[in-house]
């Protein structure tokens, strides 16, 4: 979570805040330089989060066509989310927004719970943002990715708080 939070959290027709990030390998990754590969769903999230443990095996099943960039933003240091992602069989590129750094990037997304999504065109404008688990958004974003998110025979919740 962001601690010392200002502001309240970026919705659907804001421009994204521009960042820089580490990823798990220590390389900086900017929010530009992702947009112009395409539009980015950023998904922030806590290893300890039980919701974010629900919800990312399902984006890892979005992510399967590539045709919306998923990108992980763990609140955790790099050895932490690196086991995480392996846990939960995630391969789609995380990026660490720490406690030691003071959260800088949850804070400018006004983050207050995990897990939390948004969608952000390759204009920077978001064009979706949730928190929690909504299993009606996670459809909505598998639609446009042309990625079924779930399978029938799973008993999945229709929403659950972060």
């Amino acid at each position: 979570m962001g601690w010392g939070r200002k502001s309240e959290m970026l919705s659907a027709g804001m421009h994204a805040p521009a960042f820089e990030m580490k990823d798990l390998s220590g390389q900086q990754r900017s929010l530009t330089a992702l947009l112009e590969q395409g539009p980015v769903v950023l998904a922030f999230f806590k290893v300890s989060c039980p919701v974010c443990q629900l919800t990312f095996p399902f984006l890892q099943r979005l992510s399967a066509n590539n045709a919306v960039q998923i990108v992980g933003v763990s609140q955790d240091d790099s050895s932490a989310s690196a086991a995480f992602n392996a846990r939960f069989g995630v391969t789609f590129p995380t990026l660490l927004d720490t406690g030691r750094d003071g959260y800088p990037v949850s804070n400018a997304f006004g983050i207050s719970s995990v897990p939390t999504l948004f969608l952000i065109e390759t204009d920077g404008t978001i064009s979706k943002a949730f928190h929690g688990f909504s299993k009606k958004d996670i459809e909505e974003l598998g639609q446009r990715m042309n990625v079924l998110p779930f399978r029938p025979e799973e008993n999945v919740p229709a929403w659950k708080a972060g």
